[in-house]
């Protein structure tokens, strides 16, 4: 039984853990500081359970790299009453309804709370690289919401992008890699080629993250446009007159953006294999979140720990 001035005899006494020093300090845990805009992540593409599915891994991820953070999916050819697959727009709305509804409720329960100032939504448009029609399609949804927004850069280029091509090429049997440092012993392709959608613009920024995969890789790296006929072909061509032989294609893509048979048709068309969309590889939901605070600004504000 404990005594009026602490515990017992002969029972242990809890002390706090010292803090370590030095460069393998463990990092202090983080959150989202309160009142901190809504991520809304914006997929383009026909919904589905799939893309439903990955959306909210996505989400997830960002989450669990930012607790109190507030992230939802929403959709581009969603809809404002579909629970499943709500409109990009709906959801921007919706975040600033309930950062009011918060601050009213506040307010009647006498507690001090600032106005809500500044973007309610922060929306992370779920590309690898840049596709103008998208990307204005999802301006026009924020617009139309009526609520202050903020609509962030594309996930590319990224070296972190570079990496979950490698991994994905990995996965497919058609380069392999260190399991340690992701780095290739040796490679089934002599060639790749990154593939996207977007037009031009696209196909050069894809460009970027194909130097660091070639790095990577030590083989070849050439960006093709799915999108543009003759494209994929015509890469094809210059890659094999360049001496490889066993090419291989890498869509720069997370996967809700393609079109369906795209894929299929320019790996007949390039007669070569193919690896997976970038999907939800956790780098991904890390660049989401990447993204968010560099628009923010948000600082994420320790943790406080439970009481022992």
């Amino acid at each position: 039984m404990s005594t009026p001035t602490g515990p017992a005899p002969g029972l242990p006494v809890r002390m706090p853990r010292p803090r370590q020093s030095g460069r393998h300090r463990r990092p202090e845990p983080v959150a989202a500081p309160q009142g901190a805009p809504t991520l809304v992540l914006a997929v383009p593409g026909t919904p589905g359970p799939a893309v439903r599915a990955l959306a909210d891994e996505l989400a997830s991820i960002t989450r669990s790299e930012l607790p109190g953070l507030e992230a939802t999916a929403a959709f581009l050819e969603g809809g404002d009453a579909d629970r499943d697959y709500p409109a990009v727009g709906g959801a921007v709305a919706r975040a600033a309804a309930l950062r009011d509804e918060r601050y009213e409720l506040a307010r009647a329960a006498g507690r001090e709370a600032a106005e809500p100032e500044g973007p309610a939504a922060v929306v992370v448009p779920l590309l690898a690289g840049p596709d103008g029609s998208l990307i204005a399609r999802i301006r026009e949804a924020v617009a139309e919401s009526g609520a202050q927004a903020e609509v962030t850069d594309v996930l590319g280029p990224h070296p972190l992008l570079a990496e979950a091509l490698h991994v994905r090429l990995s996965e497919a049997g058609l380069a392999r890699a260190d399991r340690a440092r992701l780095f290739t012993v040796a490679t089934a392709a002599d060639g790749i080629i990154l593939a996207s959608v977007g037009g031009k613009e696209a196909v050069q920024t894809a460009g970027i993250t194909g130097m660091l995969l070639a790095a990577r890789l030590a083989v070849p790296v050439m960006a093709a446009a799915l999108d543009e006929e003759g494209s994929v072909a015509s890469v094809a061509q210059q890659l094999r007159d360049a001496g490889s032989s066993q090419l291989a294609l890498a869509p720069y893509l997370v996967g809700p953006e393609l079109p369906e048979g795209l894929l299929d048709s320019a790996v007949k068309e390039a007669d070569c294999a193919t690896a997976e969309p970038l999907g939800a590889y956790p780098a991904i939901g890390k660049l989401v979140l990447a993204r968010y605070v560099a628009a923010t600004g948000v600082v994420p504000q320790p943790q406080e720990s439970p009481e022992a």
